[in-house]
């Protein structure tokens, strides 16, 4: 959907949508190393030998099939991260699922996503929060939050703390609005990205 923002600008923002044979045509790239164990955006520790996938906007635990338009290969992904943020790009692989397509040798191939699963009761009981940026100190952390706050009501900050695992830094995330759908949420996100472009929504239940 096209919505406008500041400045007389237009921004379009899809909707974080799962609907099962949903698809999507664009470039896919990969991640590994130095990731590897790190967080994802949905919380978990990032292993690049499990089949998942970051995508910018589709809900965690979406399943999409994934295949290779050159060799017609395919995968099977589940949304764990949010990227890439590149033009053009609709999905950045795991290691392991980008060896599945012969996407490592590659780099970047043209491919063809398909939702083969939606999330179950994703959005049923929960709230969802736009994850605006990270800061890797306190005191960065709240200079933006003071910052935020002078466009936006509602401004958290969550602490993460460090995995050694990974070498992954603590970490303070800086949040904005606390909605009850990711609709609700999606008209956040389209207010900040005109400023912060790599914001996304994201569970408010999300460590």
């Amino acid at each position: 959907m096209a919505l406008g923002c500041g400045g007389g600008r237009q921004m379009k923002i899809r909707n974080p949508v799962a609907r099962l044979g949903a698809s999507e045509e664009g470039a896919a790239s990969w991640y590994g190393e130095p990731y590897h164990g790190r967080r994802t955006a949905n919380g978990e520790v990032y292993n690049m030998h499990a089949m998942t996938a970051a995508h910018p906007s589709l809900p965690f635990e979406t399943w999409v099939a994934v295949r290779n338009q050159v060799n017609r290969r395919t995968t099977a992904v589940r949304i764990t991260d949010r990227g890439p943020f590149v033009k053009g790009r609709v999905i950045d692989l795991s290691r392991a699922a980008a060896d599945e397509i012969d996407l490592v040798r590659l780099g970047v191939a043209k491919v063809k996503l398909t939702v083969v699963a939606p999330p179950r009761d994703y959005e049923r009981g929960r709230q969802f929060t736009v994850q605006v940026t990270t800061a890797r100190t306190k005191k960065n952390a709240e200079w933006l939050e003071r910052k935020l706050r002078e466009r936006y009501k509602d401004v958290f900050i969550r602490y993460r703390p460090a995995l050694a695992k990974g070498g992954t830094p603590e970490s303070w995330r800086l949040l904005v609005g606390r909605a009850d759908n990711v609709k609700q949420a999606q008209k956040t996100l389209l207010a900040v990205r005109s400023e912060y472009p790599n914001s996304f929504v994201v569970g408010w239940d999300v460590e």
